[in-house]
């Protein structure tokens, strides 16, 4: 079963957004709430619900989200002072949609992840 989020949506072209990269693995876009000054959303063009549900044979996905936005963190302007990427997983890691997605931060320090 096919679950249609809005990032299913958005990388079929059906839902408008600011998309900064796409290939045959992943569409990247701009996160429509940023909590940066750099937040980009790089998804796989094939919906996978959670981190959770990842197989081997999801590597060469996984592998270039992170090269995605290794790249992207150059183009943007951030990689020399650093960012973060992150990636939720259900509810408990705060995931908002179930269609996996890496978090591309930056442009601020961001400081500690989480709060002791």
């Amino acid at each position: 079963m096919t679950i249609d989020t809005i990032f299913a949506r958005i990388v079929r072209g059906d839902v408008p957004a600011d998309i900064v990269y796409r290939d045959d693995l992943v569409t990247a876009f701009r996160d429509i709430r940023p909590l940066a000054p750099t937040h980009i959303l790089i998804v796989p063009n094939e919906a996978i619900p959670t981190l959770a549900d990842v197989s081997a044979g999801h590597e060469p996905v996984l592998g270039r989200m992170l090269r995605v936005a290794a790249d992207l963190a150059a183009r943007e302007g951030i990689a020399q002072g650093g960012y973060r990427v992150m990636i939720n997983c259900r509810d408990h890691g705060g995931q908002e949609v179930y269609h996996l997605h890496l978090h591309l931060l930056g442009g601020r320090p961001l400081g500690r992840m989480l709060g002791r």
